[in-house]
């Protein structure tokens, strides 16, 4: 049996472990959090190095990108790859950039959605810019909410130049800041704090990083669609009694549970037999169209 392990800096609430059969292969996929802990993460990523298939990066991301996908490294998440010697380890951002222009696409393609004048808040665009540059593309709308969601500033940015003109100038300060600092991380995923009602009140789509959403969500988000990657059954009633009309995730159900970008990267290391740096576009995209990587449709 293949093992697949994402070590989290998220809280352990979320923590969740299941058993597929991809052809005749069993998978065991975990994810495991260490509630922030940066020395617990390292300490289990070491233990593990060498003995499993492949890690996945969670609670974290290793690069965000910029205008023509120039990549930005946040520093907080190096000294983690560095742990992982021998063993693969996926932080889920080469294949979100795919993945998430899919979904998108999916959204008006597969569920007939008219994308077209739409209102769409990203939340976090940089760490989304696959999702955020298409869904402009389509001719929506587009509040993108970097500087609310991540830094606390209550402003949205509306045009894809303005986002690129912002990464370009500020990237080079926030790729340094601690990530604590800039993602929920350990106790503070469980937390939700109404915040920035009027952006969500002004998106027909509301989309990105789900504990970004989770975070500020209004206690009312009635006929909303959300279109975001990892969601626990938890996740999923809370949507349901806040009036969400319908959940899209990028990633599929496994057991109940949508897992994290890492966690697929991670999955498509083990598949196609390479690190996550050398897995080609092709590769990720044909692997996108096996049955088992569908997009998790849910209406309420």
């Amino acid at each position: 049996m293949k093992r697949i392990v994402s070590v989290s800096l998220g809280s352990s609430a979320r923590d969740h472990s299941v058993v597929i059969k991809i052809g005749n292969e069993d998978f065991r996929i975990e994810r495991i959090g260490t509630d922030g802990s940066y020395e617990k993460a390292l300490n289990l990523i070491r233990e593990l190095d060498g003995k499993i298939d492949a890690f996945g990066m969670g609670g974290i991301s290793l690069y965000v990108y910029g205008k023509n996908s120039r990549r930005y490294t946040l520093h907080s998440a190096v000294p983690i790859l560095r742990q992982a010697r021998q063993t693969p380890m996926a932080d889920g951002s080469v294949l979100k950039n795919i993945l998430e222009r899919n979904v998108v696409r999916f959204l008006k393609e597969e569920l007939k959605i008219p994308l077209k004048d739409k209102t769409v808040l990203v939340v976090c665009a940089m760490d989304r810019m696959g999702m955020a540059e298409t869904f402009a593309q389509e001719g929506c709308r587009t509040l993108y909410g970097d500087l609310a969601f991540v830094l606390g500033i209550p402003l949205a940015i509306k045009s894809l130049k303005s986002l690129h003109f912002l990464a370009a100038v500020l990237m080079s300060v926030i790729s340094r800041m601690p990530i604590k600092m800039l993602y929920p991380s350990g106790l503070s995923q469980d937390e939700n704090t109404p915040r920035f009602n009027r952006l969500f009140e002004k998106a027909d789509i509301i989309a990105g990083d789900f504990l970004y959403i989770k975070k500020y969500l209004p206690l009312s988000v009635e006929g909303k669609i959300i279109v975001t990657n990892s969601v626990t059954p938890k996740d999923i009633e809370m949507l349901k009694e806040r009036g969400v009309k319908l959940l899209v995730t990028s990633t599929p159900e496994l057991d109940g549970r949508s897992f994290g970008t890492n966690v697929m990267e991670a999955l498509a290391c083990v598949l196609i037999g390479k690190r996550p740096e050398e897995i080609t576009t092709e590769e990720f995209e044909r692997l996108l169209n096996q049955s088992f990587f569908r997009h998790r449709v849910l209406f309420f």
